[in-house]
């Protein structure tokens, strides 16, 4: 699948890859973690499925990551929704189902509550809604916090590659897109996959997100050695199954 790009109405060169949908079906909308790409294993298998299956797929980088301009140091929360909604704004149509990952989780949330015309489903993968608030400020030592309040970062070290600054102005946008404290309205189908040995993003929020979003149609299901990327074979075969089940009920 070739990678192409288009520039956003805020100016952003944004990477994406897209499947068109045979006959008018669902389109399967990936949306990346936290200093993830849209070449990650769960993503290709997603894109390879819908491509089988006959569904549309879209994945692309927000600004700052994989193949899109812009500096990651440079994001914030507000940079990467407006990244979000300007994919699918420009690059789908029909019916859509959001698949998101940790910090795509909470990207998805934010579309669905923006395009509700749009996206009739939502598969979350560890979700992290709030997460700059709620998850990561918490863990920060007082040193950690006092930097990013004096010098405007700090390096936070990764699992998955070189430390990486997190800037006070991330910190400080996230504030206004926190959703897990009140009602989040969606009336579709919600599937949540959660791993019971994630390290990033502790189970209790995905109990957290089920209990505020206000569909009856979700079911949550926490796998008791799965861990954050949940990106196993037998993971991935989960997703997937989610992926059809909802393909199927929305394209019905």
């Amino acid at each position: 699948m070739t990678t192409e790009s288009f520039i956003s109405p805020e100016g952003r060169r944004l990477a994406f890859r897209r499947t068109a949908a045979t006959g008018g079906g669902a389109t399967l909308v990936w949306l990346c973690g936290f200093k993830s790409d849209m070449s990650g294993s769960k993503a290709l298998a997603v894109e390879a499925w819908a491509k089988a299956q006959g569904a549309g797929a879209l994945l692309f980088d927000y600004s700052g990551h994989g193949a899109s301009g812009g500096r990651f140091e440079d994001g914030t929360i507000s940079d990467w929704r407006a990244d979000a909604l300007a994919a699918i704004d420009s690059q789908t149509e029909g019916p859509l189902v959001l698949v998101g990952s940790s910090m795509g989780g909470w990207m998805a949330l934010l579309a669905a509550m923006a395009r509700p015309e749009r996206v009739k489903g939502l598969v979350l993968i560890a979700p992290a809604p709030d997460f700059t608030e709620k998850l990561m400020w918490p863990e920060f030592t007082p040193e950690q916090q006092a930097e990013i309040l004096g010098e405007g970062f700090t390096l936070r070290p990764s699992d998955y590659g070189e430390p990486y600054p997190i800037t006070r102005a991330l910190i400080e946008d996230g504030r206004q897109w926190s959703i897990l404290d009140k009602d989040i309205p969606f009336a579709g189908p919600v599937r949540i996959l959660q791993g019971m040995q994630d390290a990033d993003v502790p189970w209790g929020h995905a109990l957290a997100l089920a209990a505020a979003l206000t569909t009856d149609d979700l079911v949550l299901q926490l796998i008791k050695d799965g861990d954050h990327r949940l990106s196993r074979e037998e993971d991935i075969a989960r997703l997937l199954a989610v992926c059809e089940e909802m393909v199927q009920r929305v394209s019905a």
